[in-house]
């Protein structure tokens, strides 16, 4: 099939030098606030090209998630910066080599660069020392505002720029990275038309695996359908992520599709699937998780796992607007899911006190939902001062922050059959009383449901901005044949 979204929207480098203003506004802002003076320099180090171990095999690169929030560059070996006096933006590019041009391609004039990503002035990579001193209109040394700060997903620190000459600078390593941090918290009307394109275009591609989806095939081979769709009519030469293509057992394994489990397992009737998968498109991503019956027809018991955690994702959209708390919305979620299980003879008990006893967490270890943006963990998930909680499932949060206007976040709920969690879970003393093994040993090789939907933050509530079949109505009716239709997918915002 083609696709209703060909071709892929072009973008504007206007995103990026919003970005910037919205970054020099809040910089400004904190500095006055400090009583600090309004000079010196933010200074972003871009990625660097990586070759595969000792070889020269090149990796295909992708810009640093910061660099790309500012300046859009998609080449490797950039430097930019942003005069905080003046507001002008300074972009230094690499100095290639004359054989560069024999293998790679013509080598672009520095003007070039200044008119495709709207800066002030671009100079080389190694004249970044004198170029900064001479722009520079304070007294004493120049200060360079560099990027140093923790993610709170991988526990790693951004890297701050290092370049010859750095040491005729003073530098301040703990101003800017919050302050920039939390600029990709609240997206722009620009950033959200992106994200849009990346939800619309995998939408349209979680849809068409849906329809190819037949008994005897390999777990890649769906994978292959998505990543082809989103590339061929999207343009999406990058996935936000590794695809999870999960199928049987293996849709119990949080984060399936790595090296050591390659989705490569052969389909076989009456499993269920997982697939969850997200396109990237111009840096911003996507992040869509559909679970459906194999065969195209829904059993009672996957009716029954696949109905608890659609009321548990509906349940949260319906709840989300400004001022609700994330965490909030998490046992909101285990709780809707609980109250399933139990109608379904799955659980024991009165669901007050299973919440008491950290129950959901066996069945949904993770965390309802994080960030998304430039990366599909998107920072800023935990403000400075913002403790993550100790107890199961809630420690695994990405994020404890009430919800803003302008927040883009995933609604992931899911329910798994974990042996790893549900053998402990029915020796314990606290939660064996409340699991009826006999019926739970009947999904023993079942796996999980994932519905995960990438959601905007409105001034009232919020919007869903995947376009996927929910309803198991719908998804049988699509994987039988019938359209989904064009109206239903939005088109570019």
């Amino acid at each position: 099939m083609g696709s209703s979204l060909w071709p892929p929207p072009k973008v504007s480098m206007e995103l990026h030098v919003k970005n910037r203003e919205k970054l020099l506004t809040s910089l400004r802002q904190h500095l006055s606030d400090s009583s600090r003076p309004l000079h010196g320099f933010v200074l972003l180090q871009g990625g660097e090209e990586q070759t595969r171990y000792d070889t020269d095999h090149l990796e295909l690169f992708r810009q640093e998630s910061f660099f790309a929030y500012l300046f859009g560059v998609t080449e490797p070996g950039f430097y930019g910066a942003i005069d905080i006096a003046t507001g002008d933006s300074l972009l230094f590019a690499p100095r290639l080599p004359s054989e560069y041009a024999v293998w790679l391609g013509k080598i672009k004039e520095l003007s070039c660069f200044k008119e495709h990503y709207m800066v002030s002035k671009t100079s080389f990579s190694d004249e970044i020392a004198s170029v900064l001193q001479q722009h520079y209109q304070g007294a004493g040394k120049p200060l360079l505002f560099l990027l140093h700060g923790l993610n709170t997903d991988s526990s790693n620190f951004s890297k701050p720029a290092e370049f010859q000459g750095i040491d005729k600078f003073d530098k301040d390593l703990t101003t800017l990275h919050p302050i920039l941090t939390e600029c990709r918290v609240i997206k722009s009307k620009l950033e959200i038309a992106l994200i849009q394109f990346a939800n619309d275009i995998s939408s349209e591609a979680h849809v068409e695996v849906m329809r190819k989806t037949k008994v005897g095939m390999k777990e890649y081979q769906l994978e292959s359908i998505f990543l082809h769709h989103t590339y061929m009519y999207g343009g999406c030469r990058h996935c936000s992520y590794t695809c999870i293509c999960a199928t049987g057992e293996n849709s119990a394994v949080l984060h399936y599709g790595h090296a050591a489990a390659p989705n490569d397992k052969t389909l076989e009737d009456g499993d269920m699937a997982l697939f969850d998968m997200g396109a990237e498109y111009n840096f911003y991503g996507s992040d869509i998780t559909c679970s459906f019956p194999i065969n195209g027809k829904f059993t009672s018991d996957q009716s029954l796992i696949y109905n608890a955690v659609l009321d548990a994702h509906n349940a949260v959209i319906s709840s989300m607007k400004p001022g609700v708390n994330w965490v909030d919305m998490h046992i909101l979620a285990e709780k809707v899911i609980l109250e399933s299980l139990k109608r379904g003879n799955i659980l024991l008990g009165d669901v007050e006190d299973m919440m008491a006893a950290r129950l959901g967490a066996v069945f949904m270890p993770h965390g309802l939902g994080h960030f998304l943006g430039i990366d599909t963990h998107d920072p800023g998930g935990y403000l400075q001062g913002l403790e993550r909680r100790k107890e199961p499932g809630l420690k695994s949060l990405r994020t404890i922050r009430d919800l803003r206007e302008g927040m883009v976040i995933t609604v992931e709920p899911g329910c798994y059959f974990i042996d790893a969690l549900l053998l402990p879970a029915m020796t314990s003393p606290m939660t064996t009383k409340f699991l009826n093994q006999e019926v739970i040993n009947r999904y023993k090789d079942f796996g999980g449901v994932r519905i995960e939907s990438d959601v905007l933050v409105t001034a009232n509530g919020c919007y869903n901005m995947t376009k996927c079949p929910r309803e198991i109505g719908e998804i049988e009716r699509v994987m039988a044949g019938a359209p989904w239709p064009a109206k239903n997918i939005s088109t570019h915002a």
